[in-house]
């Protein structure tokens, strides 16, 4: 690669991941893409190219922790220095927990949490090394408030909005930035892939953030090293009452949000 900064971008082949790609390729960034989908990968770093920026394709599959140890593994071994990671990749499932099923739950623990940590202790140590460094979590308003009908997914968001601000605290007098973007519901796959269409919260197409937006929101929070954001303005508002709400309050509210239309 040549002397330009680096990024490196999970689950970066779509939705916010590859908006987030597009606005560091417009600034100059290198690239390194990682996501499952190989093909998929392969004409995103054609389209991001055309800024005229190196980017380097990784097809992993973070839902296995070894996958992540691989990644880190062969940047190394490849010599390039990551200047900013975004741990953006993550899933969730949709069903009462006591209906779904625990292998795939645990993939998403593994893939929210697990390959989410794992990044991040390996290339913050080289960051912490030289000094310099930035880290972008993908947390979700999800991480404040009981999820009903995603209780997994909910959980891992809380995780991960938690983590971030913890470290962010133990690296306050560094030159290391980290940030969790906080989006609500957006008009990416994730609904497809938690096979979520038949719930209330995504019937109505309009309500949905546009990724690009998501993106552009969390790309300037990292840039103006801020702890974190909540993306959207109906999103602020809903986080502001739910944090005046008794939690069982919300989570009936929730409940009712993302319960089926036909129940």
């Amino acid at each position: 690669m040549n002397n330009k900064p680096c990024a490196l971008i999970t689950g970066a082949s779509d939705g916010i991941g590859f908006e987030l790609a597009k606005l560091f390729a417009a600034d100059g960034y290198n690239l390194i893409l990682v996501a499952r989908n190989e093909q998929h990968l392969d004409n995103c770093a054609a389209q991001l190219r055309q800024n005229g920026v190196d980017v380097t394709t990784l097809s992993k599959d973070l839902f296995s922790r070894e996958a992540a140890f691989e990644v880190y593994n062969e940047i190394k071994a490849k010599g390039v220095q990551v200047d900013v990671l975004v741990n953006n990749a993550g899933q969730g499932l949709y069903g009462e927990f006591k209906d779904t099923n625990i292998k795939r739950e645990l993939g998403i623990i593994d893939l929210n949490i697990a390959s989410l940590v794992i990044l991040t202790k390996c290339f913050l140590q080289d960051m912490v090394a030289r000094n310099e460094g930035k880290i972008l979590n993908l947390a979700s308003i999800a991480s404040k408030v009981p999820g009903p009908w995603q209780s997994v997914y909910h959980g891992t968001k809380a995780f991960v909005l938690s983590f971030t601000e913890a470290i962010r605290e133990e690296l306050k007098d560094s030159n290391i930035t980290v940030t969790a973007l906080m989006p609500g519901a957006t008009d990416t796959d994730f609904f497809n892939k938690a096979n979520m269409q038949d719930s209330k919260i995504v019937q109505d197409k309009s309500s949905l953030s546009d990724p690009a937006d998501v993106a552009k929101d969390g790309y300037e929070a990292l840039q103006d090293d801020k702890d974190k954001v909540i993306s959207g303005f109906k999103n602020k508002v809903q986080i502001a009452m739910s944090n005046i709400t008794p939690d069982s309050t919300v989570a009936h509210m929730m409940n009712e949000q993302q319960k089926p239309v036909n129940e």
